[in-house]
């Protein structure tokens, strides 16, 4: 069972962006009220497309140079990262089944 994993500006390139594995990236921080709600979708989406991608978390005021150099302006931003680009940007809350029609067709 895969679970959502904390990444830092120190260790993004090496856990995402040389990933063989699609992430998905969570930019958030601790205050934010729709990073909370969004939390517990991506719980859930880690463990059911465990080995398809995986779900990492960056906090944005621990580790403000990655969330500038991918201009996230605000949160929650989700950035789907595959061969190491960004190929999709998903920002606020938004319901489980929308989420996953965003994410799924990077799979492939």
């Amino acid at each position: 069972m895969s679970a959502p994993f904390p990444v830092n500006d120190q260790n993004f390139q090496n856990q995402v962006l040389e990933s063989e594995t699609v992430t998905v990236t969570d930019f958030w921080a601790e205050w934010c009220g729709p990073c909370k709600l969004i939390a517990p979708v991506l719980d859930e989406i880690a463990t059911e497309y465990d080995g398809k991608l995986k779900v990492a978390k960056l906090d944005v005021d621990a580790n403000p140079s990655t969330a500038m150099a991918y201009g996230v302006m605000s949160i929650p931003t989700l950035l789907v990262f595959k061969g190491g680009k960004p190929v999709e940007r998903i920002v606020g809350y938004m319901p489980k089944e929308r989420l996953l029609s965003r994410i799924t067709p990077h799979l492939s």
